[in-house]
């Protein structure tokens, strides 16, 4: 804090500004009317550890009620209602915010600039989401309850959801509008706002992997916005999109599904892939092995996303050849992954590591995800999936993805940033734990659910026949303690953030010896205001200090 203050008397000193400017303000009014991008980068990362929570207490009534066969806990409309509710809420309002509020906070400080480009904007698409999920919660108490017809609101199933039907469509396009203002946001500052010598390819992955994701948004957010509408239309307006009997298609809107839910589910993991990028090389004590192909994988992903849909269809009845060139398209994303993949494990080849808890979660990211991966190379070979789809197979296959994946890159993001955000280190020893038990209940609840799927258990049930009952027996007991183990998690954040439990030590500007970028020339607790004047970047991607900079400005 002393830092910041410092800071904020020299430039009021300098620029003749009142302190005001330079400060926030007190109280809830500060939270509410912010615009600042540290502000508001954490408000998103809060609503997102909300989101989780509550979505981690539906997966838990799932795995509950599937601790043995037979109806225990829920009756199966109810338990429909919390397998859709929870993917729902995972999705839009835990990853993806995540994500969002990691990109408020780093972005601006990775490229050198003091803000977003629209921090009005910016406010308007956080608030949008609280009000969002309120509606879409609170549909579990409206008659008919909340929207059981899955994630993928696929008609004329889900024509069937009761007085929820158009709150559900409402909430979908609040998170939709959120999506797109964050999106056009970061598109806009990248490109326009980056400080002086900070070319496009000095730019951190990061902020590349970022870029790419707010492409990606901004072209498929309006997609599922008119597949959305048209469900609406059909259901109160008399139209026929998706109805056979007035001369639509149900399976249209599965085309128009995946051609949004495709490209989805590399929104929730190409940032991931920035963050990844950024902590192997500072615990390896290594530059990024091929920085310039790592661009171009991220690049070559986001292409191929809007190719490959039709691959989650499979099953319903496409044409040979279309069966064929989807399963070829999907086979080739696993080209620019394995670059990836083997350009992370080149960064840590031969480099001096040390395994701090940001270390443990990326590394378990690289192994994990490539099992995710694995079985997302088998499910795009459309014989095979065939025998795959709607079983447990995919449940395990995607949970690989986003849990080891998304997950835990956000929680390695937190514990590598939050030294600079906060000032404060985090309980080293609190996070190995945390690490470890995340990482062995994550394999128990997930692996035995390959098992399941092979051996031809559906998803989205509430019950299920005896023989599969001790690997589900498994899969719940590793669900409950993933979930008790991320207190530890939330009490490492608290004691950052507010210095509980007396055992944290202040961190240095720099906090970790192989980190280099912008965002560690600045003191920690980073400045209110960061780089109003923005740095000269040298070749190396960190600040040119003395006279050069000074002259640059002139």
């Amino acid at each position: 804090m002393a830092h910041e203050h410092a800071h904020d008397d020299a430039h009021t000193h300098d620029h003749g500004h009142d302190d005001h400017a330079h400060g926030p303000d007190k109280g809830i009014m500060r939270w509410i009317k912010t615009t600042n991008h540290k502000d508001l980068g954490t408000l998103y990362l809060f609503f997102s550890f909300t989101m989780f929570f509550i979505g981690g207490l539906m997966s838990l009534v799932i795995r509950a009620e599937l601790f043995q066969p037979g109806l225990q806990f829920v009756d199966p409309e109810l338990f429909n209602q919390f397998t859709t509710m929870h993917a729902l809420v995972m999705i839009f309002g835990g990853v993806m915010p995540g994500f969002v509020g990691l990109a408020n906070w780093m972005v601006p400080m990775m490229i050198g600039c003091s803000d977003l480009a629209l921090p009005r904007v910016n406010n308007w698409g956080f608030w949008l989401l609280p009000f969002a999920f309120t509606m879409l919660l609170s549909t579990f108490f409206l008659p008919g309850g909340a929207p059981a017809g899955g994630w993928t609101i696929y008609p004329p199933l889900v024509l069937q959801t009761g007085n929820s039907f158009p709150i559900l469509i409402f909430a979908i396009h609040m998170m939709g509008i959120s999506s797109i203002t964050g999106a056009i946001n970061v598109v806009v500052t990248i490109l326009n706002m980056r400080a002086p010598g900070m070319t496009l390819l000095k730019m951190p992955l990061f902020v590349w992997t970022w870029l790419i994701t707010a492409y990606l948004l901004i072209a498929v957010m309006p997609v599922l916005a008119g597949a959305v509408t048209m469900l609406l239309t059909d259901k109160y307006f008399g139209t026929s999109f998706f109805n056979a009997a007035g001369g639509g298609d149900p399976v249209m809107f599965e085309h128009i599904f995946w051609f949004f839910g495709h490209p989805e589910v590399y929104i929730m993991i190409l940032p991931a892939f920035g963050i990844v990028s950024s902590i192997i090389p500072t615990f390896a004590r290594k530059p990024l092995f091929g920085y310039a192909s790592m661009v171009y994988a991220v690049a070559s992903i986001a292409f191929l996303s809007f190719i490959v849909w039709a691959h989650h269809m499979f099953t319903v009845g496409i044409p040979l050849a279309g069966e064929l060139f989807f399963m070829f398209s999907t086979m080739l994303i696993a080209v620019p992954t394995g670059v990836k993949v083997f350009n992370w494990i080149a960064t840590m080849w031969r480099g001096s590591l040390t395994y701090e808890t940001p270390m443990l979660f990326a590394i378990a990211f690289v192994f994990l995800f490539s099992i995710g991966g694995f079985s997302g190379l088998s499910l795009a070979l459309a014989p095979v999936d065939f025998q795959y789809h709607n079983t447990y197979f995919v449940v395990a296959h995607f949970h690989y993805v986003l849990v080891p994946g998304a997950v835990f890159s956000i929680i390695a993001a937190i514990y590598y940033w939050i030294p600079k955000w906060t000032g404060r280190m985090y309980n080293e020893t609190a996070g190995k734990w945390h690490f470890w038990l995340s990482a062995i209940f994550i394999n128990v609840t997930f692996f035995p659910q390959h098992f399941l799927g092979l051996a031809g258990m559906p998803r989205r049930i509430p019950d299920y026949a005896v023989q599969f009952t001790d690997f589900n027996m498994v899969s719940t007991v590793g669900a409950f303690g993933f979930f008790i183990a991320q207190f530890i998690f939330i009490g490492n954040v608290l004691a950052c953030c507010y210095g509980w439990f007396g055992r944290t030590r202040n961190a240095t500007a720099q906090v970790w010896e192989g980190a280099t970028g912008l965002e560690w020339s600045v003191p920690s607790p980073a400045p209110y205001h960061t780089f109003e004047d923005p740095p000269l970047v040298g070749d190396d991607g960190m600040p040119v200090h003395g006279n050069a900079a000074a002259a640059h400005a002139h």
